[in-house]
């Protein structure tokens, strides 16, 4: 498949090119679950090798975005690994960074990178160290709707923004119609749903907006809802369940949660040649152009939401693994470290890409790895 890079940089087409390919790599691939002997390593059901590390619980709680990643991961590893559990829990991206810094957790999934006050909170728990965020799980935001009749309905920043504002109420109104010629929009009021829990998939959304909507989102990006107006649901399961019940509906979820529940995409008009798809390779494009811009250990993000590369989906989302770079419990160290070696791999990454999320660039997934192996 021939990438176009308009103006992109060599290296950054072919980090991309990598990501595609990595893609088509997982699609083909098994999730067939073989059990290895007992022992201190085994192969998992993606492939990789694994050193298992001690037995014992591994507690995580946190982002819904990647659960379906670590639904995968902890199944792949729980085979391989004879008496190793890791359990994950839910409720949000707020609730796990909360967890973990009331010491409940040995790991936190959360959807935007640590605030200084959440670094600060959590040294009470890393003792002598800090947590940092470690990107795990790399995906998309979908605009979720249920429309009858429109199946390949086109937004752009400014119009979503106000869709999910209540400054615009219509389905058919003169905006969206604008992007959609030729759609039979109805004239019925447009349903809103977002997340009632602190999420980080809000705060990617969000970021979106204030980046594109040129004002029309006055708020600055969070993960609590700011928008006017609109229902509530608990996490991506409970919206996208919302939105495959109620008629003339809106809402946003991960791709994971768009093909589970076989719900509508919105393409996106960035300013590129085409509206962009929701899909993991197009979402692979912008993610192969993330930076780091944490410090001292912390490798948060930057992410470009704001792209108008031909084919690059610019909602995108990087969900990160907290962890304490020292201080971690010694009664579970060794399995912590033991299973993000694991779920950063190669293999693990590649078999998470039928669930709709994208491999880590290479350049990134190399820090992972070295920062999870200096976890102490």
């Amino acid at each position: 498949m021939k990438l176009q890079r308009n103006g992109r940089s060599k290296a950054l087409a072919i980090g991309a090119m990598a990501l595609v390919s990595s893609l088509s790599l997982a699609a083909c691939g098994s999730d067939n679950n073989n059990t290895a002997s007992g022992g201190s390593s085994g192969s998992s059901a993606a492939g990789a090798a694994i050193n298992c590390g001690k037995a014992g619980t591994l507690l995580g709680a946190g982002s819904t975005a990647q659960a379906p990643a670590i639904d995968v991961w902890k199944t792949n590893f729980g085979s391989s690994c004879s008496g190793t559990t890791v359990n994950y829990s839910g409720g949000g991206s707020g609730a796990g960074v909360q967890q973990f810094n009331q010491g409940k957790v040995a790991f936190a999934g959360s959807d935007f990178a640590l605030k200084p006050a959440d670094v600060d909170a959590s040294k009470a728990v890393c003792t002598g160290g800090k947590a940092i965020d470690l990107p795990m799980v790399a995906g998309l935001v979908s605009l979720v709707y249920n429309v009858d009749n429109v199946d390949n309905l086109v937004l752009d920043g400014p119009t979503a923004a106000k869709i999910f504002d209540s400054q615009i109420t219509k389905w058919n109104d003169p905006a969206i119609a604008a992007l959609n010629p030729g759609a039979k929009l109805p004239d019925a009021e447009i349903q809103t749903f977002h997340r009632s829990d602190d999420s980080g998939t809000t705060f990617n959304l969000t970021s979106y907006f204030a980046k594109t909507s040129g004002g029309a989102w006055s708020a600055d990006p969070n993960k609590a809802w700011k928008g006017k107006g609109g229902q509530s649901a608990n996490g991506s399961a409970g919206v996208s369940a919302q939105i495959k019940q109620v008629k003339n509906s809106i809402g946003y979820a991960e791709l994971s949660y768009a093909q589970t529940n076989n719900l509508k995409s919105a393409k996106i008009a960035t300013g590129a040649a085409q509206p962009v798809e929701a899909t993991a390779a197009n979402a692979a494009l912008t993610i192969a152009s993330s930076t780091v811009s944490g410090t001292d250990g912390d490798l948060a993000l930057s992410l470009d939401y704001g792209t108008k590369a031909d084919k690059a989906y610019p909602i995108v989302l990087v969900t990160y693994e907290i962890a304490c770079d020292k201080g971690n419990k010694a009664e579970t160290l060794d399995t912590l470290k033991s299973f993000l070696t694991y779920t950063i791999s190669d293999a693990a990454q590649k078999s998470i890409g039928d669930k709709g999320y994208v491999p880590m660039p290479a350049a990134i997934g190399d820090k992972v790895k070295a920062a999870v192996g200096a976890l102490a």
